[in-house]
């Protein structure tokens, strides 16, 4: 089996990567992409460090469990099929779902850190960060934590001063600059979206 392209998606918190990649897998069948996310590869809460203030620190690269991650990136690309439990963000409302990740032409490995840690980093071919303001993301994180998690407002506003931003200066915005193609996504990223579509087409086996 030929091995697969693995992209790595990447860019601060709520800076437009799910929606980035609803609308880029949208023009691909699910056998030509598959989509490997960090989100679900977070330890267990008990496992997860917390701040001066005593809240669980999510927004750190010490909440990852960077080596299995990595390591089934390595056993798709090797061609196993990988199982995985779905993390649901301690939303009790929800019930996990057990997750199937397919070998397939194009691998799509996502998350805000996938360019710090080195050995999840060599795995990628093509590295894309999505770019967006501050205020931005703010506007966003918001809507996402309250609305999508329910999490309480200074509960949102909170982290995002004392975990988001610190942690995008410290372990995200650094890895920028490796990254093959930055996009910014503040208002819209359709001609950036339709060039790595197009790209990708060649990579699946799609023909024109």
């Amino acid at each position: 089996m030929k091995k697969p392209f693995i992209v790595g998606i990447t860019g601060g918190s709520a800076s437009g990567k799910t929606l980035f990649l609803e609308r880029l897998l949208s023009s691909f069948d699910p056998g030509e992409v598959c989509l490997i996310s960090q989100d679900n590869y977070y330890k267990p809460r008990h496992e997860q460090p917390v701040d001066a203030h005593g809240v669980h620190n999510f927004d750190t690269p010490h909440s990852i469990d960077f080596e299995q991650y990595a390591g089934d990136i390595r056993k798709i690309q090797d061609g196993e099929t990988v199982l995985r439990e779905e993390y649901t963000f301690n939303n009790a409302s929800k019930k996990a779902k057990m997750l199937t990740f397919t070998p397939a032409p194009v691998v799509v490995v996502e998350g805000i850190f996938v360019l710090f840690y080195p050995e999840l980093a060599d795995l990628l071919d093509l590295k894309i960060f999505i770019d967006a303001k501050d205020h931005i993301k703010l506007k966003r994180r918001i809507i996402r934590d309250k609305v999508e998690r329910g999490y309480d407002l200074d509960d949102v506003l909170y982290r995002y001063e004392m975990h988001v931003m610190p942690t995008y200066e410290k372990y995200i915005k650094p890895f920028k600059n490796e990254a093959d193609l930055i996009i910014p996504n503040n208002s819209s990223f359709d001609m950036a979206l339709d060039v790595i579509r197009t790209y990708l087409r060649t990579k699946s086996g799609q023909r024109f």
